[in-house]
């Protein structure tokens, strides 16, 4: 009995350091920049053709010069755009403007691009579910204006 138990305690501790290990993000390298989160304050209320508000938490060694965001929509893009509202801290935070011309987009995905060591480099791609709003007086059903 004891023996198992040594056992299962010797396995219990190995799972332990090897899940720390696979979880533990490595760290930054001097003027890195890496994406922590994305959202979107109003991703159930998303407009056709207007622009809605996205924000990424970022962490960075200093304060790395950052050139552009760039967004799939539902895997359309990617669409650049420079960046202009950047509040550097921990974590920093982007905000930013995006918009959808298809109804049925639903995800969003985005990475940055910033200079480090005079070269321009891509961060990793973090992503968040959205939806598109009904347009005011469409129907679901086709030829039956407000039915649903």
């Amino acid at each position: 009995m004891k023996l198992r138990l040594i056992a299962f305690l010797a396995g219990v501790a190995v799972l332990s350091v090897l899940c720390s290990c696979a979880t533990a993000p490595k760290p930054l390298a001097s003027g890195e920049l890496r994406l922590l989160s994305i959202q979107i304050p109003e991703k159930d209320n998303i407009q056709i053709d207007t622009p809605f508000l996205v924000k990424i938490d970022f962490e960075a060694d200093g304060q790395p010069e950052i050139r552009s965001a760039c967004f799939y929509i539902s895997g359309d893009g990617p669409r650049c755009s420079k960046v202009t509202d950047v509040i550097y801290g921990s974590p920093g935070t982007i905000k930013m403007q995006a918009r959808t011309n298809d109804s049925n987009a639903t995800l969003l995905d985005c990475f940055v691009r910033y200079i480090l060591n005079g070269k321009i480099e891509t961060t990793d791609m973090i992503s968040t579910h959205f939806k598109v709003a009904p347009v005011k007086g469409s129907s679901p059903v086709k030829g039956v204006p407000g039915m649903r």
